[in-house]
């Protein structure tokens, strides 16, 4: 009997669970046989790109016939101005998806240990399992913690030791939207040992208006076993182009960009996200209608009697009090794709991004719906 090719792979590849995206609206709209969807399911800025990036896209189009700059030096020397860095300090990644990856390929290993908590982004526990390293999962801070279902740092710390080589903390945290003060974050990293780097992943941190949330960055040349992932996939509007980056120490950031695969970062996706670093005004728009779009969701849910969790970033996570499965469908067949999180063990939750006003409207009468037909 033929051997089945797939045993060729290392076990744990073998028993990897991917990635599930949210649903795209074409196969929604394909499915159901329905047009003028909306998605609400993965966190992307309703208002799209701005002018700015649009601008640089249609220049660059030009070009494309041509291999990306591979070092993205342009991009990396403005992200170097604006987080007071050296470009050494930068490692450019297709999204900040790819560069956990990059930091897990980087420094993990069978012989070693990655530690995360239990409801955080489903990129770490794949990424960890790919490298054949134990990943160890702290229990989250229970329901009625101020921070439910967030990050307990107590219970990070607790299970590292001379074998963990990466801790990660997604601030504030994906699916939850929970986060971490900065008093508190910072005293975490202090007290980790040199051998262990921390991964701190602000991807939803430009819509945070808490003035005791840290900005990591900043603490980069005091901790040289820090490193901080950001995107330009939220706040700036380029989720279909890939695009993210981290700072780190530069050993750190060498480390990383040795298993970096050359022009990881398409040309489009490298003049867009320089233009929108300066597109101040689009940014400020995005964070205004993402704080009107919390408040409109947030009275709408205790209308309907439903939990919100607290969240600082541009979606929120809400308990249906029953299987969110049966809700979750009932929205589809509505027009309204939603994100749930029963993969997170969190079966009973719906993930849901903060869209324009028309579109939260939409998205809180289809679950008013759904949960009272």
């Amino acid at each position: 009997m033929p051997i089945d090719p797939a045993k060729l792979a290392p076990p744990g590849v073998r028993t990897l669970a991917p990635y599930i995206p949210g649903k795209p609206l074409e196969e929604l709209e394909r499915e159901y046989g329905i047009s003028d969807s909306i998605k609400l399911a993965s966190n992307e800025n309703p208002l799209g790109p701005g002018q700015r990036a649009l601008a640089a896209i249609a220049q660059t189009t030009r070009q494309i016939g041509l291999y990306p700059d591979g070092s993205g030096f342009k991009l990396k020397q403005a992200l170097a101005r604006k987080h007071g860095c050296g470009t050494d300090c930068i490692t450019l990644g297709n999204g900040s998806n790819d560069v956990l990856v990059l930091i897990a390929e980087a420094f993990l290993s069978p012989q070693s240990e990655a530690v995360y908590s239990q409801y955080t982004f489903a990129v770490y526990p794949i990424a960890v399992q790919a490298t054949g390293a134990t990943a160890r999962i702290a229990p989250a801070n229970p329901a009625g913690h101020a921070m439910p279902l967030g990050h307990d740092l107590v219970a990070l710390a607790q299970l590292i030791n001379e074998r963990t080589r990466l801790v990660f903390v997604a601030n504030p945290n994906n699916p939850t939207g929970t986060w971490v003060t900065a008093d508190a974050l910072r005293r975490f990293i202090a007290a980790v040992p040199e051998q262990t780097l921390v991964v701190v992943d602000e991807a939803y941190i430009e819509y945070v208006s808490d003035s005791d949330f840290p900005d990591a960055s900043r603490w980069l040349g005091e901790f040289p076993n820090l490193i901080v992932t950001r995107t330009f996939s939220k706040v700036y509007g380029l989720a279909g182009l890939r695009v993210g980056y981290a700072l780190s120490h530069p050993s750190v950031a060498d480390m990383i960009n040795r298993v970096r695969q050359p022009f990881n970062v398409n040309a489009l996706a490298l003049a867009a996200a320089l233009a929108a670093l300066d597109d101040a005004e689009h940014l400020q728009r995005s964070v205004e209608t993402n704080r009107a779009g919390m408040a409109q969701l947030r009275a709408g849910f205790e209308a309907l009697g439903i939990h919100q969790l607290p969240s600082a970033g541009n979606f929120v996570m809400i308990d249906c009090g029953r299987p969110a499965a049966a809700v979750y469908d009932t929205m589809l067949r509505r027009g309204v794709i939603v994100r749930p999180v029963g993969n997170y063990g969190l079966p009973n939750h719906l993930r849901i991004t903060i869209g324009t006003r028309e579109q939260n409207e939409r998205m809180l009468a289809a679950l008013k719906q759904a949960l009272h037909p």
